[in-house]
């Protein structure tokens, strides 16, 4: 998994590639645990994504329950098999796709 991350003033971009699964994601959790202070929206840019395990969907519940708090969260370019991963497990219906 690789992470890019674009700030600009009160906005996160994170641009990730690769796999989030058990190995991964608790880089994720670092950086996104780190980089949300003063963030009003998050953007998480998975045009790159494979795939995401368990693990991958709890980093993004935090992240997701932190920006209620502060601001807004949206995961955009989500493929059919991620999307697929997100309607079986309800995060479709927590999360902000687009």
């Amino acid at each position: 998994m690789d992470i890019k991350t674009v700030r600009d003033e009160a906005t996160l971009i994170l641009q990730i590639s690769g796999r989030v699964d058990t190995k991964t994601a608790p880089q994720l959790e670092e950086i996104v645990s780190n980089s949300l202070d003063g963030v009003k929206l998050l953007i998480m840019d998975f045009e790159e994504v494979e795939y995401i395990s368990s693990a991958g969907l709890r980093v993004l519940l935090i992240a997701q329950k932190t920006m209620n708090k502060q601001g807004d969260m949206k995961v955009n370019n989500v493929n059919t098999d991620i999307m697929e991963i997100f309607e079986v497990t309800g995060f479709s219906d927590i999360l902000t796709i687009e």
